[in-house]
């Protein structure tokens, strides 16, 4: 993809009548870095780059489009396989140990887990990163779209992924799948207790021709199952999972009832607030100052 990158902007560029120096004069780079690109040699270019590039050389957007499969070939030969099986499959069946589905992630919640434990360089990486993830996302609006269901954790409901603020709009799109007849969101209680694919995710694909993948993930590596039979179990313990959970309207319930708990918890003052409001109290009051759990220590008297 590098490669057909590459020879798509020394094609646009040759018919531009520009030189590569001109070009990256024009897009803010040096000379050297439009040679990288047109060779696909040295780094991936960026997203930033990549629309510069796009509006340089007029290519409506057809950079824009082909810099995620170029950026995609970073990642490990398991997880880009993954990524193209997830762009053709029919159907999805996920179950989320941690977070929020990708496919399901509002920005600033893919931001801020994407933040976490990364190895990136730059905040433009993660902004790529985020804009990769946002850019899976548009195909649940296509007529192609797939057939998503999704299996959470409780605990994917109760952890606060980017504060309070982030995670109520986070908990909002998934009350907002009930508009869309295609997903269909699930929740696992805590009191199930233990189950099979405790730790960590599980995915299942089914692909055009009725063929189905299994990828499963853990915190920092994953795994793709293609043999089938292995891939017929992992397709019975999702279902023993989707039977397990709440069915989809009660876990509604409990994705409304988590949210409203968080709005109210967020305005509800931290400890130190509420020490340091009652000692301006106090003070306003002239009373004397909190000490240790709240009690109050009487000021002294000035002699007379």
């Amino acid at each position: 993809m590098a490669a057909l990158f590459g020879s798509r902007v020394r094609r646009l560029r040759t018919a531009a009548g520009l030189t590569q120096a001109e070009l990256g004069a024009r897009t803010h780079v040096v000379s050297t870095r439009i040679t990288q690109i047109e060779r696909a040699s040295g780094a991936k270019p960026t997203l930033e780059l990549a629309r510069a590039l796009d509006a340089v050389l007029g290519a409506d957007n057809l950079l824009v489009e082909l810099w995620p499969y170029v950026y995609r070939e970073a990642f490990p030969d398991w997880s880009r396989r993954f990524m193209e099986y997830s762009e053709r499959a029919v159907a999805i069946r996920q179950y989320a140990a941690h977070v929020v589905p990708g496919l399901l992630q509002t920005e600033d919640y893919a931001r801020a887990v994407l933040r976490v434990g990364r190895t990136l360089g730059s905040k433009e990486q993660l902004e790529e990163r985020v804009a990769l993830r946002m850019g899976r996302q548009e195909r649940l609006g296509t007529p192609n779209r797939p057939e998503l269901w999704v299996v959470l954790d409780e605990s994917v409901l109760r952890r606060p992924v980017g504060g309070h603020s982030v995670m109520r709009e986070q908990l909002a799109r998934l009350l907002g799948t009930t508009t869309e007849p295609h997903i269909t969101v699930q929740v696992m209680p805590f009191d199930q207790g233990e189950h099979d694919v405790m730790g960590g995710s599980l995915t299942v694909l089914t692909m055009p021709d009725g063929s189905e993948i299994a990828y499963t993930e853990g915190a920092h590596h994953g795994q793709l199952i293609e043999d089938p039979d292995e891939v017929r179990s992992f397709a019975l313990t999702y279902d023993r999972l989707r039977a397990a959970a709440l069915p989809p309207l009660m876990s509604l319930d409990m994705i409304r009832s988590v949210m409203e708990d968080n709005h109210r918890g967020a305005n509800v003052p931290s400890r130190s607030d509420r020490r340091r409001l009652a000692q301006e109290q106090l003070q306003q009051s002239g009373g004397g100052r909190l000490r240790g759990g709240g009690r109050r220590v009487p000021g002294r008297r000035p002699r007379p």
